[in-house]
């Protein structure tokens, strides 16, 4: 496990994903503002669950977001679009209802930068978000993130289309802001 101050990235277990579906995915006013392709209903352990993680999917690493203080399953975290060659990849993160307004998305988006940028080995992350979203990008404004661009009526979102805020971080940012080692 990734362990942050608040949370910890981890595998997803298969007891998750049931959870994950139900508070995350069937949150339709929710879901649609965090994901590009149309909402569908899913039935129950569809295989092609978006929570049911690929083991052979190079360009993604998929972790179930806990709470450390209570070991509770609190969303989910992601690197999508790893591109190797350019060593970069996108951000993603989702909680339930009831872990929002916590710090805990912060913190997770902090352990992530810490897996793409030490871990992975990656030069830039890139998290891209709905412009009115401001918990996601106050969350990537504390860990590092900066606003690189707005991609006008780009996004299609409850019958109309939305603006999308693209915020970059670059791991010398990262580095500079980390404790020295002693």
């Amino acid at each position: 496990m990734l362990r942050g101050e608040l949370t910890g990235l981890r595998a997803r277990h298969d007891d998750d994903i049931a959870i994950l579906e139900a508070e995350l995915h069937d949150d339709v006013e929710t879901r649609v503002r965090a994901d590009s392709r149309p909402w569908r209903p899913l039935p129950p352990g569809l295989a092609e669950s978006p929570y049911r993680p690929d083991s052979d999917a190079a360009d993604r690493a998929s972790f179930s977001v806990v709470e450390l203080a209570t070991g509770e399953l609190a969303g989910e975290a992601l690197l999508w679009g790893i591109d190797q060659h350019n060593r970069m990849a996108h951000v993603g993160l989702s909680l339930r209802p009831a872990f929002r307004g916590r710090g805990l998305g912060t913190d997770a988006v902090r352990v992530l930068c810490r897996y793409g940028f030490a871990i992975l080995g990656l030069h830039r992350l890139q998290a891209e978000t709905l412009a009115d979203n401001n918990a996601m990008m106050a969350s990537a404004a504390r860990a590092g993130f900066v606003p690189e661009g707005t991609l006008r009526r780009s996004a299609w979102v409850n019958g109309e289309f939305a603006d999308e805020v693209i915020l970059g971080q670059l791991a010398a940012e990262w580095d500079a802001r980390q404790p020295a080692a002693s």
